[in-house]
C-alpha cells in the first residue's frame, strides 16, 4: 500500500519487481512517458487548446500503444504496467495509486456528452484484459481479475472475479486478555 510521501518511481519500484533504477522507469517504462505527455495535454485540454491536446496524446498512443484521452481525470502516481492495449475514456476518473495492466479498457456506454466513463476509487489494481465499462463506481482497493467485464459497482476492499463481487473481511485486532 503506497504512502502520499511516495514519489512516483517509489511507487513503480514497490509495484513491479523487475524495476531497477529511476533512469530506467523514466526512459523505457511506457507507462511514465504517456504520463508526461498525459499531464502536458490534460493541462492543455483544461485551457482550451483541445486539437492540441488530443494530437500530444495521439503521438503517446503511437509510441506506448496506450491511448488515454486528454480530459480524463488521473490521479497521482497511476502505473500501467507493460501498457499495450490500455484505453481511458474521456470522462474516466482515477484516483491515487492505481495499477492497470496490459489491454485494461476503462470504456463509455453512451454517445451523449455526459459523464459516460467508469470512476476507480485510490489504488484500485485492474488486471490484464479487464474492461470496465459505464458510468460506475470501483471502490477505493478494489481487485479486478484479469479478462473480466465489469457494468457495475463495486465496493471498497472487494475483490472483483469471475463475474462475482468478494467482499474481504478486515482482520480482526487479538483482544488483549484481561
Amino acid at each position: 500500500m503506497g504512502n502520499k510521501k511516495e514519489t512516483y518511481y517509489q511507487s513503480i519500484k514497490r509495484r513491479d519487481p523487475a524495476a531497477r533504477n529511476n533512469f530506467e522507469i523514466f526512459f523505457l517504462y511506457p507507462s511514465t512517458r504517456i504520463m508526461r505527455r498525459y499531464r502536458l495535454a490534460h493541462h492543455l485540454w483544461k485551457h482550451g487548446f483541445k486539437f492540441l491536446a488530443e494530437w500530444i496524446m495521439v503521438v503517446g498512443k503511437r509510441k506506448t500503444g496506450i491511448e488515454i484521452h486528454p480530459g480524463a481525470t488521473i490521479g497521482k502516481r497511476l502505473f500501467i504496467d507493460h501498457g499495450s492495449g490500455v484505453v481511458i475514456g474521456e470522462t474516466a476518473i482515477l484516483g491515487d495509486d492505481c495499477t492497470l495492466f496490459h489491454g485494461v479498457t476503462l470504456g463509455g456506454t453512451s454517445t451523449e456528452k455526459i459523464k459516460r466513463h467508469p470512476t476507480l476509487g485510490n489504488e484500485v489494481m485492474c488486471g490484464a484484459g479487464s474492461i470496465i465499462l459505464g458510468p460506475i463506481l470501483i471502490g477505493d482497493g478494489v481487485k479486478i481479475g484479469a479478462n473480466e467485464l465489469v457494468r457495475h459497482d463495486i465496493p471498497a476492499g472487494s475483490v472483483f472475479v469471475e463475474g462475482k463481487i468478494i467482499t474481504l473481511k478486515k482482520k480482526e485486532e487479538p483482544k488483549e486478555k484481561p
